[in-house]
């Protein structure tokens, strides 16, 4: 199977592990993608694809925001021979000796801003870093963890994602996205 046939193998598997909870006037109405997870072959071939969205890149870690970042980051870190490190959300030092870098997100797709974290000493200066998440609708979250790779003194190779459901291209362009599906394709 060509690259450009399993490619399409996977992003149709993703469309049809797909369920749309509400109906569609529903302001509340979201996609549940817990299918994805339930799917060993879609599952296997996530972090192959994701991976493929920057090959050639070659970053030394992967990062990806609790909880779905840090399901499908692994499995793009392992394609790439690279580290993994959390993103935390809301998490606070354990102690004094414990360093961490952290950044007030602008708000996210529900309107809250967080605070992302990571250990100071996982991500360094010489690190080319990629961020993975499942879906980015405001980028709020990926902006955050750009501003903690810079703050690290590492390099922002931009931001992996399953579903891009961004309605502004300037963000797209800022953050380096590259995704999958664009969420009208769902």
């Amino acid at each position: 199977m060509s690259g450009g046939e399993w490619l399409a193998e996977v992003k149709s598997g993703l469309r049809g592990a797909v369920a749309w909870r509400g109906d569609r006037t529903d302001e509340h109405r979201y996609a549940d993608v817990t299918g994805w997870w339930r799917r060993p072959a879609l599952l296997g071939q996530l972090g192959p694809a994701l991976a493929h969205l920057f090959d050639g890149e070659q970053p030394t870690v992967v990062v990806g925001p609790e909880s779905r970042g840090c399901l499908l980051g692994p499995l793009v870190a392992l394609r790439f021979d690279a580290g993994f490190v959390e993103v935390r959300k809301n998490r606070v030092a354990s102690s004094d000796s414990d360093a961490w870098l952290q950044r007030t997100t602008p708000p996210d797709y529900r309107d809250r801003h967080l605070t992302l974290g990571f250990r100071r000493s996982l991500v360094g200066g010489g690190d080319r870093v990629l961020f993975v998440d499942d879906w980015i609708e405001t980028g709020g979250q990926a902006h955050g963890a750009h501003r903690l790779v810079e703050d690290a003194g590492a390099t922002w190779l931009g931001a992996a994602t399953v579903v891009d459901a961004l309605s502004s291209h300037q963000v797209r362009r800022h953050l380096k996205v590259r995704s999958l599906l664009h969420v009208r394709e769902l």
